[in-house]
């Protein structure tokens, strides 16, 4: 994956490893997913990635 959305994409389709030995429950993968995507992609889609402020905003 090239990205944490695509990471995300990864995880929602194979998380099967986390849930051995009850490591982790399926509702704590969803809402670790669900928080990921709602409140850091969102937030990151809406602002430039510093290399980018640096290319374009150094004048």
């Amino acid at each position: 994956p090239l990205s944490l959305e695509e990471s995300l994409a990864a995880l929602r389709k194979d998380h099967d490893f986390l849930l051995r030995g009850d490591v982790f429950t399926e509702d704590v993968i969803d809402t670790w997913i669900w928080y990921k995507s709602e409140k850091e992609i969102e937030a990151l889609r809406q602002r430039p990635h510093p290399f980018e402020f640096a290319m374009y905003y150094d004048i």
